[in-house]
C-alpha cells in the first residue's frame, strides 16, 4: 500500500469534549448548539451538572432530545467535596470513550463549527495542549507541551481555588489565560491532579456509585 492510500485510510482523531456547570443554564443554551453542530465526525459531548440549583437540568434535557452524541451525568446534591468542578470533571473523562479529551467551560464558545476539524490538524503527537480563543477573528491557536510536568505550572496557577468560584469565568495564570485543555484520554484523571486539592479513591468511588444508583432506578 502506498503512502497516499494510507493517509486515505487513517482515521480522524475521536474527541469527548467535558464540561463541569454549576448555575450555567443560560450559557449552556448559547454554548451546547455550537460545541454540538460541529462539521466533524466522531465526538461526543459530555455534561456534568454540579447540583446546578437554576434551570440547567431543563436545558440539558431539552437538548439531548434534540442531539444524540449529548450525554450528562451530575454530582448528587448532597456531596460534601470541596472542588466541585474537580469532581464533575473527573466524572466527565471517566464517562469518555474517545482516546482525546477536551475540558472546557460552559461560558466559552468555539470560534467556529470547524473547530475540532482544525484541532485535529494541529495534533502532534504532545499530550496536551492549552488552547487560546480569540472570538474577534474567530480563530484559535493551540499551546504544545510534550509532557504533563512542562504544563504543570501553567495549570495549577490557573486552576487554583479562589473565593469568587470559578463558574463563569477562566481564572488567570502567569502568561495569561487558557480556554480549553486538549489532552490525550489516559492522562485526563493525571492532568486533575492540578486542580487544586487531590480527590481520594474512596471520595470518588463513593460518588461514583451514587450517580450509578441514581441512573439505574430512575
Amino acid at each position: 500500500m502506498n503512502d497516499t492510500n494510507k493517509a486515505a485510510t487513517t482515521e480522524q482523531p475521536r474527541f469527548s469534549i467535558v464540561i463541569s456547570a454549576h448555575d450555567q443554564a443560560d450559557d449552556l443554551k448559547q454554548s451546547l448548539p455550537l460545541l454540538l453542530e460541529q462539521e466533524y465526525e466522531g465526538y461526543e459531548l459530555i455534561v456534568v451538572n454540579e447540583s446546578s440549583t437554576d434551570d440547567t437540568d431543563d436545558v440539558l434535557k431539552s437538548m439531548k432530545a434534540r442531539y444524540s452524541h449529548l450525554y450528562t451525568t451530575f454530582i448528587p446534591k448532597d456531596s460534601r467535596y470541596e472542588n466541585r468542578q474537580k469532581l464533575g470533571l473527573t466524572l466527565g473523562v471517566k464517562a469518555a470513550r474517545n482516546e482525546w479529551v477536551i475540558f472546557i467551560n460552559a461560558a466559552i464558545f468555539p470560534p467556529s463549527q470547524q473547530w475540532l476539524s482544525q484541532i485535529s490538524e494541529l495534533l502532534n503527537g504532545d499530550e496536551l495542549m492549552l488552547g487560546y480563543i480569540t472570538q474577534k477573528n474567530h480563530s484559535f491557536r493551540l499551546q504544545s507541551f510534550s509532557n504533563l510536568t512542562e504544563a504543570r505550572k501553567y495549570i495549577s496557577k490557573a486552576e487554583r481555588r479562589k473565593s469568587d468560584g470559578h463558574q463563569g469565568k477562566m481564572l488567570r495564570y502567569i502568561n495569561g489565560k487558557y480556554d480549553f485543555i486538549v489532552v490525550s484520554h489516559g492522562k485526563g484523571h493525571e492532568i486533575l491532579s492540578y486542580f487544586g486539592e487531590r480527590l481520594s479513591w474512596l471520595k470518588l468511588n463513593t460518588q461514583r456509585m451514587k450517580v450509578f444508583s441514581y441512573n439505574l432506578f430512575h
